[in-house]
């Protein structure tokens, strides 16, 4: 993936087709802000499916060394890892 593309949210929405091709074709992501701020990146469909994989991956892994790691020192004050996941998701909204 190349350097990202710094644009106004004014910018980008003038030319927002060329934004999503850009991100498509040249696999380059376009970050807009607004009043100067970073609010949202535009990034290739693909890209963002890769990422969301890794992501839930990596998750996954955490969550999973944590309750080994809970069920080596003993069940007492522990959750279950649906219950984890839960307060994770929970957390994160």
């Amino acid at each position: 993936m190349s350097d990202p593309v710094i644009e106004s949210m004014a910018e980008a929405r003038s030319h927002f087709a060329d934004v999503i091709d850009r991100a498509r074709r040249d696999e380059i992501p376009t970050i807009i802000t607004r009043r100067g701020k970073q609010e949202a990146v535009v990034i290739d469909i693909d890209e963002y499916q890769h990422l969301r994989r890794i992501a839930e991956q990596l998750e996954e892994s955490w969550l999973n060394q944590l309750a080994d790691e809970a069920e080596s020192e003993g069940t007492e004050g522990s959750v279950s890892l649906e219950e984890m996941a839960a307060m994770l998701r929970d957390h994160h909204a």
